[in-house]
């Protein structure tokens, strides 16, 4: 590595983490009340992905341990936004899906954050932002490699 891309690299990855914080700051201050972020993450996957999932499988999607995802599930089923169920093939594990209470929340989530970032993206213009994304999706797929490769 040279010195200029020792520095291009902190630039890069200081405006992402900076980016980063701002964006959770200003998207958790618009969710509905009692909404967190990771209950927005989680509900708006579950409502992409028809197939029940097990608080494993999620935990490994969102990078968490079974602990934080098994907290925000339970915050989720305690509010009707998460079916939770045995599975019936081995009773030691559990499958999730959403419930339609839990569209509705994704919905309402999305109705409050869609214009902030709507905005974000006019404000930079769609074709800067679609240039930007395979930049952004290489990064996190670099970095969602497991540690040991």
């Amino acid at each position: 590595m040279t010195d200029e891309s020792d520095k291009l690299a902190v630039a890069l990855f200081s405006e992402m983490l900076i980016a980063e914080q701002l964006v959770r700051a200003r998207l958790s201050r618009a969710l509905p009340k009692g909404m967190e972020l990771s209950h927005f993450t989680v509900l708006n996957y579950l409502a992409q992905t028809p197939v029940e999932r097990s608080p494993a499988d999620l935990a490994r999607v969102f990078h968490l341990t079974r602990g934080a995802m098994t907290n925000t599930l339970a915050k989720l089923e305690w509010a009707g936004h998460v079916h939770v169920r045995p599975d019936w093939d081995d009773a030691r594990r559990k499958r999730v899906s959403i419930s339609p209470a839990g569209i509705a929340a994704r919905q309402a989530a999305l109705a409050a954050i869609l214009p902030i970032m709507s905005q974000a993206v006019g404000d930079i213009g769609p074709q800067r932002t679609r240039a930007a994304i395979p930049v952004l999706r290489e990064i996190r797929q670099k970095f969602g490699l497991p540690e040991d490769l």
